[in-house]
């Protein structure tokens, strides 16, 4: 039997934080499109990892069941890596809620009960969630603590109450932190620990899409008037993710680490201000 990890989201920022902490280790990679998590399975398979690809939809309770049970076959769960997710140019906001926002509080919840003692989780939320004005700390405690099957009825997130995708994906990505405060406090009484990492614009075969589509000049904008002046890489949020996940990181949970290169910085307060 190994230590397992569950990476969701068959992209380069989860294979990235995989490849860093994941030797030694049963790779269970969960993907709604099995073709993608084949692709990074065996990426990672010919760099001499032990890999496993699933199909797994994260608005699925019953799927997310399914692949932990799968991966629990190989041992105990000791690490989640979650980077599933759709963006707001492509999905609807009913899928931006249901995958992003639900599924996120879903699979923190189901892994949370049966995490390893010592076990950490990461989930990766998005700059995104920092940008919209602060909710009230009502709206906080409910995106925080309301149970997973109830959360979608909140009024907060009504399609009245919401103005475009973009809106969804921050209220999505607000909800996210705010769950891994709460989930933490659980993930504690385990001996577990969960964080959230909320990257800005990070140079992906998804990103580069964005930059070539009808957004593009807003994300160039934004890269070129942050103070890297610059996208990142998904190796950069691998070192947060390491310091996170390592014995380093003993004393983080319930935390939310922004690394944006100060895109949001400047949003409030410098050339990108509104």
């Amino acid at each position: 039997m190994k230590k397992v990890m569950i990476l969701t989201g068959a992209g380069q920022i989860g294979m990235a934080i995989a490849r860093r902490m994941g030797y030694g280790m049963k790779i269970v990679i969960g993907d709604k499109k099995p073709e993608n998590a084949q692709n990074i399975s065996n990426i990672m398979n010919q760099a001499g990892f032990d890999t496993l690809a699933l199909e797994m939809d994260l608005s699925s309770r019953e799927s997310i069941r399914g692949l932990i049970a799968q991966a629990q076959q190989y041992g105990e769960i000791t690490m989640l890596v979650n980077a599933a997710g759709v963006s707001p140019s492509q999905a609807p906001v009913e899928a931006i809620l249901k995958v992003d926002l639900y599924g996120t509080a879903v699979l923190l919840e189901e892994v949370g009960k049966v995490i390893a003692p010592g076990g950490v989780g990461v989930t990766i939320s998005s700059q995104s969630g920092h940008r919209m004005p602060a909710l009230t700390p009502w709206e906080d405690e409910q995106l925080a603590c309301t149970p997973t099957e109830e959360l979608l009825k909140l009024p907060l997130l009504q399609p009245e109450n919401i103005r475009d995708t973009l809106h969804a994906y921050q209220l999505a990505k607000r909800c996210n932190e705010k769950r891994v405060m709460a989930e933490s406090v659980k993930w504690g009484e385990k001996g577990a620990r969960i964080n959230s990492i909320s990257p800005g614009i990070i140079v992906t075969p998804l990103a580069i899409d964005e930059f070539n589509g009808p957004r593009g000049d807003f994300y160039k904008n934004m890269f070129a008037k942050c103070p890297a002046g610059r996208p990142g890489t998904a190796d950069e949020v691998a070192n947060v993710a390491e310091l996170l996940m390592s014995d380093k990181g003993a004393f983080i949970t319930g935390a939310d680490f922004l690394i944006d290169g100060g895109a949001t910085a400047s949003y409030y307060y410098g050339p990108l201000k509104p």
